[in-house]
């Protein structure tokens, strides 16, 4: 099982790092443009290997593409991180031509890859290598909801005031600041939905925490995060790899689903050894509904921006 992430910066290290950890891959390549970042990066997490208990080589390339021939998986993270202040649709301009370039150069060395997009806007990114690629569908997939749903289930533990583990929920919609949909409706502590604990205005809290979770610690970090999108993606790798058939929200191509088309949104799938195996269908309120159709506009709208 080979895996290649590209973008050797804070997140694709930390991807690298979670994937190699897990000791599922037998190699991990890190590529960027930057000379000898990613051979730094490689060399450096090599080292850690005794020390970690992991087998996975990791492998580190100056923007050569040969090297990353035959993957089963590639995640591409290159681009430019969000500064504070900054909107995911802000970034589209520069990083829609490097992830075009990214994406084909890929392809063409792995005909046969998964491509998973961490790029922001990562629902539009996604789109983008949809039309460009000519990839079919379960095979691009978009990291968004695993990350948004982890730190909705950080903010329900802090208001439950309950270890994480007990807790349990899912976002689904656009992977931007007002295109979050918390499904609160669906998320439990236990078993028991978390609505037998906090009030209504509590859990609107929760929510409006979690849509602003990106842009909280760019506030704070002064650039994105890194640690847990590190460790989603890796868990979106993890399900695929070993043929978990595990349940994520991700960002995929919907032709009907949800009511909506022609557009990458975050959506629960199955993730297994072909990426993404079904669409599942959840019941939403009213509310979750009319919410999901106003993120799938806005995605629509940041999707108009591209030049395809």
């Amino acid at each position: 099982m080979k895996i290649t992430v590209v973008g050797a910066g804070a997140v694709g290290a930390s991807c690298a790092e979670y994937i190699a950890i897990k000791n599922f891959a037998s190699e991990v390549v890190i590529l960027d443009i930057k000379e000898g970042y990613a051979e730094g990066k490689a060399m450096d997490l090599m080292q850690c290997a005794s020390l970690n208990g992991f087998d996975t080589k990791i492998t580190g390339s100056t923007n050569d593409y040969s090297k990353t021939a035959n993957s089963d998986i590639c995640v591409i993270t290159s681009g430019i991180p969000r500064k504070p202040g900054m909107t995911r649709e802000e970034l589209i301009g520069i990083n829609a031509g490097i992830v075009k370039t990214v994406s084909s150069s890929l392809v063409e060395h792995s005909p046969n890859t998964i491509i998973i997009v961490v790029s922001n806007p990562m629902d539009t990114m996604t789109y983008l290598v949809h039309k460009t690629t000519g990839l079919p569908k379960h095979r691009i997939i978009g990291m968004g909801g695993a990350l948004d749903s982890a730190r909705f289930k950080y903010r329900l533990a802090e208001a439950l005031e309950a270890p994480i583990s007990d807790v349990d929920g899912m976002v689904i919609g656009g992977h931007s600041d007002t295109g979050m949909v918390p499904l609160i409706s669906h998320a439990t502590r236990n078993s028991i939905k978390v609505s037998e604990f906090l009030s209504e205005e509590r859990l609107n809290q929760v929510a409006e925490d979690t849509k602003v979770g990106g842009a909280t610690l760019t506030k704070l970090l002064g650039t994105s995060a890194w640690y847990a999108p590190g460790a989603a993606v890796s868990g979106l790798v993890q399900a695929i790899a070993c043929d978990q058939k595990k349940i994520y929200p991700c960002s995929t191509l919907l032709e009907g689903e949800y009511g909506l088309s022609d557009l990458c949104i975050g959506v629960p799938v199955i993730l297994g050894r072909n990426g993404i195996e079904k669409i599942v269908d959840v019941s939403l309120s009213d509310a979750e509904k009319e919410h999901m159709k106003a993120s799938a506009e806005g995605v629509k709208k940041t999707n108009g921006l591209l030049e395809l």
